[in-house]
Order: C-alpha cells, then sequence, then structure tokens
C-alpha cells in the first residue's frame, strides 16, 4: 500500500512537469511568433508599398533617396520646394532649396537650426503646405515638427525630414511648397504660416 505522502509528492510530481511542459510550449509558440514577424512584417510593408528607410542618409547629406518602394510612379516628377521661416533669434533654413521626386518615392532632405542666444530654448515647428490640395497627399515618416526640440546655448544642429508624395496627388499639380515656422516654446504661438506658392507651383498638364 502506497503511503499518502508519497501519493501526494508523486501528484505534485506530475502537477510541476505539466506545468513546465506548458511552459516550454508557451515559450515556443512565442519564440515561433517572434521568428515570423519579420516576414509578416516584410509581407505587410511590401504590400502597402512600404519599406524601411536608409538611415546613412541623415548622416550622409540632404537631398537624396532614403529607399525607393514598389510604388514609385516614374512617370511623373513632383517638384518640392522647401521654406523656413524663423521667428526669434535663431537660424533656421532647409539645407537645400527644392527637390524632385517621384509619386511614392520615400526622400529624405535635411533642415539644418543654430540657437543665437545664451540660453537653453524649447521650439516647436509648424508645417505649412501650398497648394492646400497637397497636404493630403504629403506624408511625413520622421519629421522635428512631431515634437518640441531642445537646443542649448549656441548648439547647432541638423535635422531630417522624410516624406513620401501619394500617386494620388492631382495630375495638375507640379509643385508643393513645403514651409515650416519655428517659434519657441512658452511664447506667444504664431498664427500658422501660409506658405507662398510661386508662379510655378501649380500647373495644368
Amino acid at each position: 500500500m502506497i503511503h499518502p505522502s508519497v501519493r501526494r509528492a508523486r501528484s505534485l510530481l506530475a502537477d510541476n512537469r505539466q506545468v513546465v511542459g506548458k511552459l516550454l510550449v508557451v515559450t515556443l509558440l512565442m519564440f515561433g511568433f517572434g521568428y515570423t514577424l519579420v516576414p509578416i512584417y516584410r509581407a505587410v510593408c511590401s504590400a502597402l508599398g512600404l519599406n524601411v528607410l536608409a538611415l546613412n542618409e541623415l548622416q550622409g547629406g540632404a537631398g537624396t533617396t532614403a529607399a525607393r518602394n514598389s510604388q514609385v510612379d516614374t512617370s511623373r516628377t513632383i517638384t518640392v520646394e522647401f521654406d523656413a521661416n524663423a521667428r526669434g533669434p535663431w537660424d533656421f533654413k532647409p539645407e537645400q532649396a527644392s527637390i524632385d521626386v517621384h509619386p511614392g518615392q520615400v526622400t529624405t532632405v535635411m533642415y539644418s537650426f543654430r540657437n543665437r542666444q545664451n540660453r537653453a530654448m524649447a521650439l516647436q515647428a509648424i508645417p505649412s503646405y501650398a497648394p492646400s490640395v497637397a497636404m493630403a497627399h504629403f506624408t511625413k515618416l520622421e519629421c522635428f515638427c512631431f515634437s518640441q526640440q531642445v537646443l542649448q546655448a549656441g548648439e547647432s544642429k541638423r535635422w531630417p525630414v522624410v516624406f513620401v508624395v501619394d500617386s494620388k496627388l492631382p495630375k495638375d499639380v507640379k509643385t508643393i511648397t513645403l514651409s515650416y515656422t519655428f517659434f519657441e516654446v512658452g511664447g506667444k504661438v504664431p498664427a500658422e504660416p501660409v506658405a507662398t506658392v510661386r508662379s510655378s507651383a501649380v500647373s495644368l498638364s
């Protein structure tokens, strides 16, 4: 006859083995799920026409394409012009005046900023677009305007803007002007700027 304490010990051991087995199964499932995330992510990106950005452009200079996706419309060329308004004692400007892109082409441009004051500053940028219809078709994947920026006294920085122009942009729009106004956080927020459309900004195809 098996002693009750022995039966309990065996039962406890069996229970422990079941728990360990379940934990191993859960661990294997989690590992398998994590392993399949990369191909799933790539498949989704491929289906949506997106690609991972080539971050080396952020270090190498402005005005070059960060990545290309499978839905680039090479039959169209859009000129994107860059404007910068510095409302305060600082320097803020794009590192190039314009760039030609194809709809669906992911592109990186750089803006430079210098704090000319002898104190730290918290800053925020407000973007605007011309023509206004372009706003719905201009997607920024990375931008300093997404959050406040802090610069120390005399500090200079370069910030990227990574964007893509939607292929659904109306055919008559040949040029888009992206304008930023930088203001100090805590001061009076300026009215949203209206980007100036140059004479060539919109033309009929």
